[in-house]
């Protein structure tokens, strides 16, 4: 039977990672998981329970744009994060972030446009467009810049459609404040580009708070979701916050392409918006592992790293160990036990010579982990 050139995609290498540690672990190995961002916390216990009383009644379909209560507390989370008033008609529920960049994508780029992302970044962005028909140009960030593009960056670059940015970012979990943000807001206008911003690890911070795009312009995509900082990754739940003359056409979209988010992890995600005491709680337990990564990995041997704002990821150049990060991390898999993802994920060009460390789980297996590399090392010396 024929098929598409649009499903002709890469890999998303962290998935295969951990399929690989899945099969190490069904055949009795203990394997520590360095290598996905995927919380050991729980959703918060009250959106469990509040999907649980909610299931004593049906559940079906919502509005396209998702229910109007968790549009409303949404816009109320930017007033309580960031002080700005959002209109909750601009708020768009999704299927997950996932379904947020392929809303945005289809919405804001028709096929054989150039739109810009920093490298190294996250990988699905690259091959959502290109099942779109979109073209991905990957712009080299400088370690000078902690792995964010800046304006020179993209200056002589030429027709480009639009530029994804991510603050924190995936995979450094560097950040970019105001006048960085806002530098790069001015470019994409000044050249009539979509500015599109991954809020996806807001909350999760570690001194200064990230910066919402909507706090320098309402002129762009904004894509969150309740997968990180809400601990809620199973759910596939998320949401874009878009200027008011584009909702009617992300709204048309939704309702063809997904209906509508599901019900049950809409109403959850309801609830999660109150547990604030909780939440904040598992932040402590990310701050205290980002502590011991940025102590234990440089006495490991992995000591060429950007010590991380946001997210739970460290970013370490590898370089003087290897130039094929995929052997490397499968090794540290197969011997040390500790599953890590490449760079390559995220950086096509030199994410050979990188590896993504991910601190999301709990405070022992980070322990656990670290003393695994260590050891591991110890033994290549």
């Amino acid at each position: 039977m024929r098929v598409s050139s649009r499903g002709d995609v890469d890999a998303f290498l962290v998935m295969d990672v951990m399929e690989t540690a899945r099969k190490l672990e069904d055949a009795g190995r203990s394997i520590i998981h360095m290598e996905v961002g995927q919380p050991s916390t729980p959703a918060p216990k009250a959106a469990r329970q509040g999907l649980a009383d909610a299931l004593q009644k049906p559940l079906g379909y919502t509005v396209a744009l998702g229910l109007p209560e968790l549009r409303a507390g949404i816009a109320q989370l930017y007033q309580r994060w960031y002080g700005i008033k959002i209109d909750p008609a601009r708020v768009v529920v999704t299927a997950g972030s996932s379904g947020a960049f392929v809303l945005a994508f289809t919405a804001l780029f028709d096929a054989g446009d150039r739109v810009a992302l920093g490298e190294p970044g996250y990988p699905s962005y690259r091959q959502i467009l290109r099942a779109l028909s979109v073209t991905p140009v990957g712009i080299p960030a400088k370690v000078e810049n902690r792995l964010q593009p800046v304006p020179a960056d993209l200056q002589d670059v030429p027709d480009l459609a639009g530029l994804i940015v991510a603050s924190p970012g995936n995979p450094s979990g560097t950040m970019l404040d105001h006048q960085s943000l806002s530098a790069l807001m001015q470019h994409a206008e000044s050249r009539n580009m979509a500015f599109i911003s991954d809020e996806i690890y807001h909350g999760l911070h570690y001194n200064e708070r990230a910066v919402s795009a909507l706090e320098v312009s309402n002129q762009a995509y904004v894509i969150n979701s309740f997968s990180k900082y809400f601990s809620m990754t199973g759910w596939r739940i998320g949401w874009m916050v878009v200027p008011p003359d584009h909702v009617r056409r992300v709204e048309r979209l939704a309702q063809n392409l997904f209906i509508c988010p599901p019900h049950a992890s809409q109403i959850a995600a309801l609830s999660a918006l109150d547990a604030v005491e909780e939440l904040e709680a598992n932040c402590m337990i990310y701050a205290e592992n980002r502590r011991l990564m940025l102590e234990g990995l440089p006495k490991a041997g992995f000591d060429r790293i950007a010590p991380p704002d946001g997210a739970f990821y460290i970013y370490a150049d590898v370089s003087e160990i290897t130039d094929d990060s995929v052997a490397l991390a499968d090794t540290i898999l197969r011997e040390a036990g500790v599953a890590v993802t490449p760079g390559v994920d995220f950086d096509p060009a030199r994410g050979h010579r990188w590896l993504r460390f991910s601190y999301a789980r709990a405070t022992e297996d980070i322990v656990e982990g670290l003393d695994r590399l260590a050891r591991f090392m110890q033994a290549r010396a």
